[in-house]
């Protein structure tokens, strides 16, 4: 599990929700300099993470996507340019969701080149603090 320190989080709590706004082919200055100040291999997991909130809530408007734990029920699998996260989970509307997605981006994390994503299971509230999902 990523371990993040509170100033980090919040940096990157504070740049989905400014991802959400805009979509992938509308990056605007602002965003797209935040994303850059982040080392390689962050910047790639958080503009994937992006990319899941932005396709889920624009591909089905029954969900509004806000947040994503990639490794909720299993590790991401890590590439140089791509990630695999066959056990991730979405909140939407204050539930939250099984997911399963794959993400390429090009070098410099920037551009999603590649993505696929299958929406799974509502996961019972009881079992959110198990899986450290919060509301």
């Amino acid at each position: 599990m990523l371990v993040l320190p509170p100033m980090k989080k919040l940096f990157l709590a504070a740049l989905a929700s400014v991802t959400l706004a805009w979509p992938a082919h509308a990056m605007d200055a602002a965003l797209r300099a935040g994303l850059l100040k982040l080392d390689p291999q962050t910047r790639l997991e958080q503009r994937c993470d992006a990319e899941v909130l932005d396709r889920i809530s624009h591909d089905d408007h029954k969900y509004k996507a806000d947040r994503v734990v990639a490794y909720a029920f299993a590790t991401p699998e890590m590439k140089a340019d791509a990630i695999r996260s066959p056990g991730a989970a979405f909140r939407s509307k204050g539930q939250w969701y099984r997911l399963k997605f794959k993400c390429e981006t090009a070098p410099d994390h920037m551009e999603v080149l590649q993505f696929r994503y299958r929406i799974g299971d509502e996961i019972p509230e009881a079992d959110w603090a198990k899986y450290n999902l919060y509301d």
